[in-house]
């Protein structure tokens, strides 16, 4: 359901609702809140709420500037997890200076500026996602080991699989949330699950996605399991991604009524063309930290740019139906569930935008005879470099952004280069807190 403020305070009054999480992302894709009494929400919609910059990663940006946070009052959810006498409930927010012009680094307005590009050129796009994290068992003092759940494999199920009641509680905690999973399974690594989305706006599918992951980490902690998301916990087992499902329609009033099933197919084509030319240049945003290029290239996770119909490592998986009923037309399968959805959903829109304008080709079909295909980057260093040296995300995003993300980026490499036991460094920065 899609609240107004008014209806939203009215909300507060009718249910018992006490505190209201405040919830951004920063520059790193990680989830951050303030709470606030209900008796403040009025005040906070009218003048938002100040937030230190300094304190938060990226946001030094803004430079001396105060920033404040504005909740968006239709992505409000409560939280089944918290009391239910003196409720809670969260809301997603843009950020806004002290004049109200927004802050370039709110990646959720980002998306929205994506969605209004998108709308203007007479297109629309939907997004769905595959989640994939692993479980782990808890030592005695309730701290995580690295002993996996269980050593199921995929599909199996109970009692191989001692993650069916987990995954239950996430998915009815989710719909007690208004977010509704399609389907959940165990999936082939040890202790590995993944739970699915169906489709929806750009902007709805980046708050879901966020909401599924805090969900996943408050039942974690109920079941007395730790949930990693960490792109490669085990080194010799499949690691955890991504799979995003991109949907392209065409607005009939904007094209008029002769448009036809062979143009949309003819768009979807391009594309996804425009992602395949622009993605290693944004890999850095899909694969965020040193841990995920463990992942790409093993198992079933792709390494190669291109593309398929069939059920292969690549990176695109393309279900082109000319007659237009495809439900997922355009799965990728690079990115994992550490990334920011909000910057990873608006770069896939520009970049397939700039296929369809220029009319860009798919290039042959995934063989696996053929050796001349385009790598992803191999490592974080290079992801950051193929960023900053790209025109396509200079036209899009702001340039001390862009260069906060990848000189973060580089530091990080530089950690991870100089560390002595490079399997501790990462554990220590990733395992437990992703």
């Amino acid at each position: 359901m899609i609240y107004t403020e008014s209806e939203i305070l009215q909300y507060i009054d009718d249910n018992d609702v006490k505190f209201v999480k405040l919830t951004f992302c920063d520059l790193n894709g990680k989830m951050k809140n303030i709470s606030v009494l209900s008796s403040e929400m009025a005040a906070v919609f009218a003048h938002g709420i100040r937030i230190s910059s300094k304190k938060i990663a990226g946001f030094s940006v803004a430079g001396r500037r105060d920033i404040y946070l504005f909740p968006d009052a239709s992505a409000m959810t409560i939280l089944p997890w918290r009391p239910q006498h003196g409720r809670v409930i969260r809301m997603f927010c843009y950020i806004r200076y002290a004049d109200g012009t927004p802050f370039e680094g709110d990646s959720r307005y980002f998306l929205k500026k994506a969605m209004k590009a998108a709308v203007k050129k007479g297109y629309c796009f939907r997004f769905g996602t595959s989640c994939e994290f692993t479980l782990f068992r808890q030592d005695i003092n309730g701290l995580p080991t690295k002993t996996p759940h269980d050593y199921a494999g995929y599909c199996d199920i109970a009692p191989d699989d001692k993650g069916e009641n987990f995954r239950r509680d996430v998915c009815l905690t989710l719909e007690q949330m208004g977010i509704h999973p399609v389907s959940s399974r165990h999936k082939s690594g040890c202790g590995q699950h993944e739970i699915d989305f169906n489709a929806s706006s750009a902007l709805k599918a980046a708050d879901t996605f966020l909401s599924f992951k805090s969900a996943v980490k408050s039942v974690a902690e109920n079941h007395g399991v730790h949930a990693s998301f960490m792109p490669k916990p085990l080194r010799d087992d499949c690691g955890n991604g991504m799979h995003i499902s991109m949907s392209l329609f065409r607005d009939s009033e904007f094209f008029g009524d002769g448009v036809s099933a062979a143009d949309s197919s003819s768009d979807e084509e391009a594309a996804a063309a425009g992602i395949m030319e622009h993605i290693r240049e944004f890999t850095m945003f899909t694969n965020s930290i040193v841990n995920s290029y463990s992942r790409l290239g093993e198992f079933t996770a792709p390494r190669y740019v291109a593309w398929s119909s069939a059920e292969e490592g690549q990176l695109l998986r393309l279900c082109l139906d000319p007659s237009g009923n495809a439900d997922s037309p355009m799965i990728l399968r690079a990115p994992d569930c550490v990334c920011d959805p909000y910057l990873v959903f608006g770069l896939m829109i520009y970049a397939a935008l700039d296929g369809i304008e220029k009319g860009l080709k798919l290039p042959e079909e995934y063989s696996p005879e053929n050796t001349g295909y385009k790598l992803l980057p191999s490592n974080l260093r290079e992801a950051a470099q193929l960023a900053a040296d790209s025109d396509f995300l200079r036209e899009h995003m702001p340039d001390n952004v862009l260069e906060k993300m990848t000189g973060t980026r580089l530091g990080e490499w530089e950690e991870y280069v100089s560390a002595r036991d490079k399997e501790t460094f990462e554990e220590r920065k990733f395992f437990y807190s992703l």
